[in-house]
């Protein structure tokens, strides 16, 4: 009887630790870094500017950034041929500058912050 109430013991004990630890690495996954872009280059030119071919953009209505991330809600183009954009962005350290990436490759839970994947993946 006192064998059983060792091993119930242990077993709790064991139980307990395992919560804790998967506590810890569930809190630790929530953990933000710090920008890797300097806050000025989350702005509308900055991110406007990752448009280089020939419909430029002509008009941001919102865009935001969060760690290396941003979205963009533009118009490209002028006259009959503008047309609403919603894009996401991804900023590369080594040029330090803004790339536009392909909503089909990274549009997916995990791959960027919630809010940009919220704000750039959703909509047109």
């Amino acid at each position: 009887m006192v064998e059983l109430r060792v091993v119930t013991a242990v077993r709790f004990l064991m139980s307990l630790a395992l919560v804790a630890l998967l506590g810890v690495a569930v809190s630790a996954a929530g953990i933000r870094r710090s920008p890797v872009f300097d806050a000025a280059s989350c702005s509308g030119p900055s991110l406007s500017a990752a448009f280089t071919g020939a419909l430029r953009v002509s008009d941001v209505q919102s865009y935001g950034c969060e760690d290396d991330w941003a979205y963009l809600w533009a118009t490209v183009g002028r006259g009959q041929v503008a047309v609403g954009v919603t894009e996401v962005l991804h900023f590369e350290v080594r040029s330090n500058v803004w790339r536009v990436s392909s909503r089909l490759k990274v549009c997916m839970p995990g791959v960027m912050p919630t809010f940009i994947y919220r704000q750039g993946c959703f909509s047109n």
